[in-house]
C-alpha cells in the first residue's frame, strides 16, 4: 500500500465488529507511535491500552458519554493517551521555552497518535479518536499520573461499515505561498 492509499483508506469509524485485535497488533501500532519526532526526543507520550473485556466495559460505561459509547460499542480496543507534561517545550530549568508551554507535548503526542492511526489503518484495523472523555475516571481506572496530561481516548477494531471519506477543504483555502 503506497503511502497516499494508506492517507485515503484511514477513517474515523463509528461502528466496529466484535472480531478480537492481537496484543501484538496493539503493540505494533504503539512501536509505530514512538518513532515520530518528539521536542529534544524527549517521548513523551503514554497509552493505556484496555484488552480486558470485563475492564472495557467499565471504561466506556463510565468514562465515555452515551454517544461515544455507541460509537465505539463493540471496539475491543481503547487506547488512552497522555502525555508527560513539563518537558516538551520547556527548557532544562523548566521554564516554558515559548508561549505554547505544554501545547508542545500536546503537539508531539498528536505526531506519535498520527503514527499510530496509519499504523493502524495498514495492519487492516480502524479507529475513532475521542476527546469528550471523563478524565478523572480515566485516571482512577488506570492509575494515570498527575503528571499526565490525559489527551484523547482511541477506539481500535475492525470496521463495520464503509464510511466515505468527509469532503476537505481546497488547497488554497488552508495554504498560503509566499
Amino acid at each position: 500500500m503506497t503511502y497516499n492509499e494508506l492517507l485515503d483508506s484511514r477513517r474515523s469509524v463509528r461502528a466496529y465488529s466484535d472480531k478480537k485485535v492481537s496484543r501484538e497488533d496493539v503493540e505494533a501500532i504503539i512501536a509505530a507511535a514512538q518513532k515520530a519526532p518528539s521536542w529534544k526526543n524527549s517521548q513523551t507520550g503514554r497509552y493505556y491500552a484496555v484488552m480486558d473485556k470485563e475492564n472495557l466495559e467499565l471504561i466506556k460505561s463510565n468514562c465515555l458519554p452515551p454517544f461515544n459509547q455507541k460509537n465505539s460499542a463493540n471496539a475491543p480496543v481503547l487506547i488512552v493517551t497522555a502525555f508527560e507534561r513539563g518537558i516538551a517545550g520547556f527548557d532544562n530549568d523548566g521554564q516554558a521555552v515559548n508561549e505554547l508551554g505544554n501545547c508542545w507535548g500536546a503537539y508531539d503526542l498528536g505526531l506519535q497518535n498520527m503514527a499510530m492511526l496509519l499504523k493502524a489503518t495498514e495492519l487492516g484495523l480502524d479507529t475513532l479518536i475521542m476527546g469528550i472523555r471523563n478524565e478523572n475516571e480515566l485516571r482512577s481506572r488506570l492509575s494515570i499520573p498527575e503528571t499526565q496530561a490525559v489527551v484523547s481516548v482511541i477506539a481500535l477494531g475492525y470496521r463495520d461499515i464503509d464510511p466515505k471519506m468527509p469532503p476537505r477543504k481546497k488547497l488554497e483555502e488552508i495554504l498560503k505561498i509566499t
